[in-house]
């Protein structure tokens, strides 16, 4: 009798498990209209998302600066001429050559002093640290044109216009207090007890911060790098003022030498645009790993 006992016990038991009630799903299973509305939606955001480029490479190929207006003509007319004149005509290489600098030196300045002040808040309980995360806030409230003016005297006193490095450190007065902030909130992430561990093996300070910290923070440096690449990358403004020689200009300032007073080349304005963005998606697909990582990690202490 003991053995049709355990029989009768083990068949009871593997009943439920393999014999779902009908209509009934486990959890996280989705029906069949929530995953076809799902994939709707989704499709449907991507399509809304992808629109403007497809729409710019379109008319890029454009021959004529007022195909904007008649877009249908372009199917019968369509040229890459567009990108050979920027290539070949214009200071395209120069504009290249004079935004990586910007935006590279932004980035490596920027990553670095956020990353070293991110640290000191996280772990460091100095006189008036919270008042000084703060006052780094508040830099972020000023509008551009209130900035403008008080930034070229300081420039010019320190014969820093014109200048690819007093172009940088504007840039990384901008980009450095929401990446500090950023950088603290991922670092706040990290276990103390890292730290310990480094103090115990008789790492100084700024030694376990170089060999521990840092490549454990490898995602938030990831996203704090992106933001500051493309804040230097596409702003106006600043380098319209603070750029002389028509050799230094960036992207962003060299296309207005497409707009004139009476005249705007719309189609080579297009052609560029879509050029301009090849090195963006470069750099997007170097740091693209360690991008959402780094995003959710930051925002869940502060």
């Amino acid at each position: 009798m003991s053995t049709t006992t355990v029989q009768k016990s083990a068949t009871a038991d593997q009943a439920p498990a393999s014999a779902a009630p009908g209509g009934t799903r486990r959890r996280g299973e989705r029906s069949l209209l929530g995953t076809l509305t799902s994939h709707g939606i989704l499709t449907v955001a991507s399509l809304i998302a992808l629109f403007p480029i497809a729409w710019l490479v379109f008319l890029s190929l454009g021959p004529d600066k007022d195909d904007y207006l008649h877009p249908e003509r372009i199917w019968s007319k369509m040229t890459f001429d567009n990108y050979s004149y920027v290539l070949q005509e214009t200071n395209f290489f120069d504009w290249l050559k004079s935004s990586l600098i910007v935006s590279l030196g932004t980035t490596f300045i920027g990553v670095l002093i956020a990353a070293t002040t991110g640290y000191a808040v996280s772990r460091m309980r100095f006189p008036g640290y919270k008042k000084f995360m703060w006052v780094l806030l508040v830099t972020q409230m000023f509008p551009v044109a209130v900035l403008m003016v008080p930034m070229y005297q300081i420039l010019s006193e320190l014969q820093l216009i014109d200048t690819y490095f007093g172009l940088i450190l504007v840039y990384c007065s901008t980009a450095v207090p929401y990446c500090a902030w950023l950088m603290k909130g991922y670092f706040d992430t990290i276990p103390f007890e890292i730290d310990e561990a480094g103090r115990v093996d008789g790492l100084s300070p700024f030694g376990t911060f170089l060999r521990l910290i840092l490549p454990l923070a490898r995602p938030g440096l990831a996203v704090a790098a992106f933001y500051s690449f493309i804040t230097a990358f596409g702003e106006v403004a600043f380098a319209t003022t603070f750029l002389l020689d028509d050799e230094k200009y960036t992207f962003a300032v060299g296309l207005q030498s497409f707009v004139s007073e009476h005249d705007a080349q719309r189609n080579l304005m297009a052609a560029t645009a879509v050029l301009i963005a090849i090195p963006v998606s470069a750099f997007f697909y170097l740091v693209q790993k360690n991008l959402v990582t780094g995003l959710t990690a930051g925002g869940t202490k502060g």
